[in-house]
C-alpha cells in the first residue's frame, strides 16, 4: 500500500529575517580558537621530516634531524642558499627598512606587511652577533625565515625583526616598546616573540613584564635560554602565554638536558600550562631556527590563547 504524500506550504520569510537568523547561526557557531588560523604554505617542505617520538601535536617531540637531507639536499649552497622552491618573494613588496624613535633611543627594525587590519604580530629577536638582517634573510636556515614573512604577508600579519643593543632591560625595553607601537595601530592583534640563542634574555624578560606579557600571545624559544624567576611570576600563574622550546640535541652552547629539565619543572608546577618542547635529535645550535615548523606552532599558540 502506498502511502499517498500530502501536499504542504512552507511559510516564506521576510528576506531580512532570514538574513538576521544566518547571521545569528554564523555568530553561534563561530569557535574562538578557529577564529585566525595561518593557511597552509609550502607544508610539504617545511612539515617536520619525521618523528622519533610522538606526534606533531603533542606536548614533547623529537624530530628525526638528518644533516645531510635537511642541510645538504635544501640547500643549493650548504647553510647560505636554500633552492629556489623553499622560497617565495612575494612578502618583498611591503618589506621596509625602518626607524622608531623611543625612550630617548632610536630602534632600527624590519618589517614586512601592514599595520592596518593586522591580526597577529611576530618579532624575531636575533642572538649575540646578529642584527635585524638575519631573520630577513630569505635563502639562509633553509628559506625559514622566508617562510614565516610569507605565512604572515598572506594571512593579514606583520612581522618583524630589529637590532638589539643588548640584551639586558635596554634590548627588551626596545622590544616593548616596539610592540607598543605597533599594537596601537593593531589593537585586535598579539605579538609573537620568537628569540634565537643569547635572544631568549630577552624574551624571559618580556614574559615577566606584566605590560609586555599583556601584549603576547606566545613566545617561541629556538636552541635558547631557561629563567628560573618566570616560574615565580604572574604571567606563570595566569597561565595565559603559550612558549614553545626548539633545541638540537647536540647544541654545545645551551645544553638541551638544562632546557628540558626546566621545561619538565614548569610542568611539573603547572601540568596544564601552555608548553611544547620538540627536540632536534643531532641538531646543533642553529637547527631549530632552520627547522621549527612555523605554522604548526603558531596556529597551536593562537588556538591555546583561544583567538
Amino acid at each position: 500500500m502506498t502511502v499517498p504524500m500530502i501536499a504542504t506550504r512552507t511559510p516564506t520569510l521576510p528576506p531580512r529575517v532570514v538574513a538576521a537568523l544566518l547571521l545569528l547561526l554564523t555568530l553561534v557557531g563561530a569557535s574562538p580558537a578557529a577564529a585566525y588560523q595561518l593557511e597552509p604554505f609550502k607544508d610539504r617542505l617545511f612539515a617536520y621530516p619525521g618523528l622519533l617520538a610522538g606526534k606533531a601535536d603533542d606536548a614533547f617531540v623529537i624530530v628525526d634531524y638528518d644533516k645531510r637531507r635537511d642541510i645538504h639536499q635544501r640547500d643549493k649552497e650548504w647553510e647560505r642558499e636554500v633552492f629556489g622552491e623553499y622560497v617565495s618573494m612575494r612578502p618583498s613588496s611591503s618589506q621596509k627598512d625602518l626607524k622608531l624613535t623611543a625612550g630617548g633611543r632610536t630602534i632600527t627594525y624590519m618589517r614586512v606587511g601592514e599595520p592596518r587590519g593586522a591580526r597577529a604580530i611576530v618579532i624575531y629577536v636575533h642572538g649575540q652577533g646578529g642584527n635585524r638582517f638575519q631573520g630577513m634573510n630569505d635563502v639562509s636556515f633553509g628559506g625559514n625565515f622566508n617562510r614565516i614573512k610569507n605565512l604572515m604577508v598572506r594571512n593579514s600579519g606583520l612581522y618583524m625583526t630589529l637590532d638589539v643593543k643588548d640584551f639586558d632591560a635596554r634590548g627588551a625595553g626596545d622590544v616593548k616598546a616596539l610592540m607598543q607601537h605597533y599594537v596601537s595601530q593593531a589593537p585586535q592583534a598579539r605579538v609573537y616573540v620568537a628569540c634565537g640563542s643569547m635572544g631568549g634574555f630577552l624574551c624571559w624578560r618580556l614574559a615577566r613584564d606584566s605590560g609586555a606579557a599583556a601584549m603576547m600571545g606566545g613566545m617561541l624559544l629556538m636552541g635558547s635560554t631557561w629563567d628560573e624567576d618566570f616560574l615565580s611570576s604572574g604571567t606563570f600563574r595566569s597561565g595565559r602565554l603559550p612558549i614553545y622550546f626548539g633545541h638540537g640535541s647536540w647544541d654545545e652552547v645551551y645544553n638541551w638536558k638544562r632546557q628540558a629539565a626546566f621545561y619538565e619543572r614548569l610542568k611539573a608546577r603547572k601540568s596544564d600550562y601552555p608548553a611544547r618542547f620538540v627536540l632536534f635529535e643531532t641538531g646543533t645550535h642553529g637547527t631549530p631556527i632552520r627547522m621549527t615548523d612555523w605554522r604548526l606552532v603558531l596556529n597551536w599558540m593562537f588556538a591555546a590563547a583561544g583567538r
